[in-house]
């Protein structure tokens, strides 16, 4: 990421100050849209919505992924923060959507779509150290809004330990929320009704007990899923017992002769098409696994007991139940579950 540029900034300001002193601004009187203007608690401040907005930018594919599905990708005008290809439902309204960056983009690339609504999934980017901050957008008159799923975690810190164990329930507040936003409520409650009723159909039957360690990238630090982030999810509506549910981070890297004493039923892969780390891939995941000395005697490598999940499914979105779909899938293939 390109360091934060002062003149850019001015420049922006003035512009919004200039716009705002047009005459059409001066005693403008438009009417309200209806439920307009809208305020939601966010993370333990407020977003505050004068009207629909029409430029919005979304900094992870979590958030894109949500508001495409909410049926607005008209008014989406710039997207990063990807680790996958989009969904394939959502592939020919992604085509128009300009993409700014493959990962995190420069906060001037995001001033410069005029965006009249910001949204993230991660502290880490819209937050101190990432593309920019809630606070700097609004000092623009620009609002922005930070996925439900990242307030159980301490402020500031995207990598941190939660405050309280992460819920479905959060995962269906992003959708609300951005539903309320975007003013498609009805869209949103038709998302989250789908997806309980596909939640409800999965059947756990016999998997209890059944072990797992989630590993979503790099061979020489790797990164493994703790207790109580969007596997956790995963975990405990399966039935199943991750072996590193002592971790409170989302992701901690751990060592691979720790990894190889916990020794799990199944590895749940990492299957990234991001390129910013070393094993993004399952292939390349399962090369090192099989070749190390410290992993190729694990029960899971020597019995091939792999289950692939995109990088999308193992941080906690809208995909949350096609990641329990296809993990419940995968123990049925290797005998695990009836």
């Amino acid at each position: 990421m390109r360091p934060y540029r002062p003149v850019l900034l001015s420049v922006s300001i003035a512009t919004l100050v200039l716009a705002g002193c047009s005459p059409a601004a001066e005693g403008s009187s438009e009417a309200t849209p209806d439920g307009y203007p809208i305020t939601i608690e966010n993370c333990g401040r407020e977003v505050v919505i004068e009207k629909p907005p029409e430029r919005i930018v979304s900094l992870n594919q979590g958030s894109t992924e949500v508001l495409l599905s909410l049926g607005v990708a008209d008014r989406v005008v710039g997207a990063a923060g990807w680790t996958d290809p989009i969904l394939p439902s959502l592939a020919s309204d992604n085509e128009n959507v300009a993409r700014l960056a493959d990962q995190a983009p420069s906060f001037e690339a995001v001033l410069d779509k005029e965006p009249d609504l910001v949204t993230a999934s991660l502290q880490g980017t819209l937050g101190p150290g990432g593309v920019t901050t809630p606070e700097a957008l609004q000092q623009l008159g620009v609002p922005s809004y930070m996925s439900a799923i990242e307030c159980t975690k301490e402020a500031g810190n995207s990598d941190g330990p939660r405050t309280t164990t992460l819920e479905l329930d959060s995962v269906f507040d992003e959708i609300r929320d951005v539903a309320t936003l975007v003013g498609a409520e009805d869209k949103g409650e038709e998302i989250v009704a789908g997806m309980q009723e596909r939640l409800d159909a999965i059947s756990v039957d016999n998997a209890d007990g059944v072990s797992v360690l989630y590993w979503f990238a790099n061979s020489e630090s790797p990164y493994m899923a703790g207790c109580c982030g969007g596997p956790g999810i995963i975990t405990r509506t399966l039935g199943l017992k991750n072996v590193f549910d002592d971790a409170a981070e989302d992701w901690p890297q751990i060592s691979w002769e720790t990894v190889a004493q916990r020794d799990p039923d199944v590895l749940i892969l990492g299957d990234l098409t991001r390129k910013s780390q070393t094993a993004e891939n399952a292939a390349a995941k399962i090369a090192f696994l099989e070749s190390n000395p410290v992993t190729r005697e694990m029960t899971a490598v020597k019995n091939k007991r792999y289950v692939g999940l995109a990088g999308a499914e193992l941080n906690p979105s809208i995909r949350i139940v096609d990641a329990m779909e296809k993990v419940a899938d995968g123990l049925r293939e290797h005998g695990l579950r009836s």
